[in-house]
């Protein structure tokens, strides 16, 4: 099968676009549209301009999510402007409604600068129930997000950074505790230092990690506290150390994360690693080391990729639906630290529990039990739409960014009960 011809005949046909709008109530007779468009309209406009609050409730703001970026950082591709992120936006869309039954609409925005971008979203918030920031590059990425988030009411969240270190961090604990290893004494090499590899550190930090024992390399090589060339990003991850290579610093250590590029790996630099160790290669289309290979140099390593061909992937699917999911359920104001490990713990946990068959035969049959190649669900396990948005949504009105109580009908079973 020729794959590029088959992806863009995907987006094509049947009409191009992965998309669509759809109509909600009825629109056939004279009645209903007086009641849809004029003079019935009228009633809601008059109900929320005398209570904001009301857009809740007479339109649907509150189960809709606006996918926005400028195409400055598309995929692994770089900087393709905003127009040719329109099929990464609508895909988005497309995995909020279908794992989480959200409405999503993408905007692409083109922007000369971080403040123009941040001014046009400004402007355009109060139409959504939350926003969803992509492919965006770093470290312009940073300050979009800490201003959105201070300028809204709504949640604002950069999947890039966020999703991907929380999915990063349920699949690193599990691997941990497979290993026997201790968060609190780990070792971790984490070898990228852009807006995902940045959030992944921060977060498995939260979670447990010493961050005198985490070494972060850019394409210069390790940051130390000796370099004076770093952005105040990269800058608080600093440490004192003599290692000043990707080589020294692998030697010895019990976890790599890879957010970097295709073979930056190598099977020595592996072979140099602790017992039982966790390589996380999450470079895509192609790993910083192949799964075969990384197995073929130390048979007791725990691997993690990006790629859904091999045994745990780490996807952004896992987290995102839902984390928006309880979000919205609770009209959370924001998208907090508690929120973002809530959304941790919830998914590392549902990799211990027995795997439904339905969820094996969508993967061919292959038994699936918590291990070193099963430690994080699948994203097809309908359970993560009802364990991570309630979760989620429990730690919203736990840390007081929730405008409604927790719902009465928690947890979710399916996407018939939204």
């Amino acid at each position: 099968m020729d794959k590029k011809q088959a992806a863009l005949d995907y987006h094509a046909l049947p009409k191009p676009g992965k998309i669509a709008i759809e109509i909600t109530t009825p629109a056939e007779s004279a009645l209903d549209l007086s009641l849809a468009y004029s003079p019935g309209v009228a009633e809601p406009v008059r109900a929320i301009a005398e209570n904001p609050d009301d857009a809740y409730r007479y339109t649907a703001k509150g189960n809709l999510v606006a996918v926005i970026s400028n195409g400055s950082a598309i995929l692994g591709l770089g900087n393709l402007g905003a127009l040719a992120s329109k099929p990464v936006m609508e895909g988005k869309a497309l995995l909020f409604k279908r794992f989480a039954g959200v409405d999503s609409i993408d905007i692409e925005v083109e922007s000369e600068s971080p403040q123009a971008f941040i001014d046009t979203v400004k402007r355009i918030a109060c139409t959504f129930g939350g926003i969803n920031l992509e492919d965006i590059k770093a470290p312009e990425c940073f300050e979009i997000e800490k201003r959105l988030i201070e300028d809204c009411d709504i949640p604002v969240f950069h999947d890039d950074q966020h999703g991907t270190a929380i999915v990063t961090a349920a699949a690193m604990l599990n691997a941990l505790e497979i290993a026997g290893k201790a968060i609190e004494s780990a070792k971790l090499v984490c070898l990228g230092a852009g807006s995902a590899a940045i959030a992944c550190v921060k977060l498995l930090i939260s979670c447990g990690f010493k961050a005198e024992n985490i070494l972060m390399l850019d394409s210069k090589g390790v940051i130390h506290s000796e370099r004076n060339d770093l952005n105040q990003y990269k800058a608080s991850f600093a440490v004192e150390t003599p290692c000043r290579t990707l080589d020294d610093a692998i030697d010895g250590a019990d976890a790599f994360l890879g957010v970097s590029g295709a073979n930056l790996l190598s099977p020595e630099q592996l072979a140099k690693m602790a017992e039982h160790p966790i390589v996380f290669a999450c470079a895509n289309p192609d790993p910083e080391i192949r799964p075969e290979l990384a197995k073929e140099v130390r048979p007791d390593v725990i691997m993690a990729t990006g790629r859904s061909d091999y045994p745990n992937q780490v996807n952004n699917v896992l987290g995102f639906p839902f984390i928006f999911r309880g979000a919205l359920d609770v009209r959370a104001s924001r998208i907090n630290e508690e929120m973002k490990l809530a959304a941790v713990h919830a998914i590392r946990e549902l990799a211990k529990e027995p795997v439904p068959e339905e969820v094996m035969k969508a993967y061919g049959g292959a038994h699936l039990s918590f291990g070193p190649e099963y430690i994080i669900p699948k994203p097809m396990d309908i359970r993560l739409l009802g364990q991570v948005s309630a979760a989620v949504a429990r730690a919203a009105v736990d840390s007081g960014v929730a405008r409604l109580e927790y719902p009465a009908h928690y947890p979710l079973e399916s996407l018939s009960d939204i």
